[in-house]
């Protein structure tokens, strides 16, 4: 019996709740619409805020409600947890407001959103780009922001995972290793040294460096025992200076093993 009465309680208020919102959503005065929309948004309802203040906005823009509205919008779609769109209506409020009220809050979720957004990184990382722009905007105008730690911290995050996708691509050329769909000087392990050396100068504090120099030295060790006697002295003295690049950064490294093992064998042909 108490069960019953509970379930019917609960379908009184359900039912009572879409009710009052349908009676909203079709009430011409838009300051009570509005008052509505801030009521549900702080109940957390951020659909219903969402949907009143998508139809709100255009026609507040002029008014003394305009700038709460579209932040209060913005708002509602991260709530919603639609990051993108969140990111598109703070991007909107900041250039429409540059020295408004919500103007660095909106900057900072407008990056935030996208860094929630990021993908993983064997996929595209457009918004990744786009969302290290926006939190170096955000440092560079607010770098006394109570926020400035935070976004610094998910720069390098955001940073971190570019890495992760050039040494993704890294073991990739190395594990190809002599396999080529067409032939080009050096092969696989050429692309696995550039990619490297690139990946090592746009990300100099990345926690993957010694890896991004362990693979320069492994492939540059394969193109010297590989290649032809008239290039191989170069080619071993190339894999000298790579040992003594990684050694001089990790002497205690992960690969410090391996390395001085192949650079013996090099060091005995020279």
């Amino acid at each position: 019996m108490k069960s019953k009465c509970f379930c019917f309680s609960l379908l009184f208020v359900l039912f009572t709740s879409c009710g009052e919102y349908n009676k909203v959503l079709k009430n011409p005065d838009m300051t009570v619409r509005y008052e509505y929309a801030k009521k549900y948004f702080n109940e957390g309802k951020f659909n219903r805020s969402a949907t009143l203040l998508q139809d709100l906005v255009p026609m507040m823009r002029a008014s003394s409600y305009g700038e709460e509205s579209l932040y209060l919008l913005a708002q509602s779609y991260y709530g919603m947890k639609d990051y993108v769109t969140a990111s598109e209506y703070f991007k909107t409020y900041y250039t429409s407001f540059q020295r408004g009220e919500y103007a660095e809050l909106a900057r900072y979720y407008s990056a935030y959103g996208l860094y929630l957004d990021s993908p993983d990184p064997r996929l595209d990382q457009t918004d990744t780009y786009k969302a290290m722009q926006q939190f170096q905007d955000f440092l560079e105008l607010y770098p006394q922001s109570d926020k400035k730690e935070d976004a610094q911290k998910y720069l390098f995050e955001l940073q971190e995972k570019l890495a992760l996708k050039e040494l993704m691509a890294v073991r990739l050329y190395y594990n190809l290793g002599d396999y080529v769909l067409y032939s080009f000087p050096g092969g696989n392990y050429l692309s696995c040294v550039i990619t490297a050396q690139n990946a090592m100068r746009s990300y100099p504090f990345s926690k993957y460096r010694e890896e991004f120099m362990y693979y320069a030295f492994k492939s540059k060790y394969e193109m010297a025992v590989q290649s032809v006697e008239e290039k191989k002295e170069f080619r071993y003295r190339d894999v000298v200076d790579e040992y003594y690049s990684y050694t001089n950064d990790y002497p205690e490294g992960k690969y410090i093993k391996e390395i001085k093992s192949l650079y013996e064998k090099i060091a005995k042909k020279l």
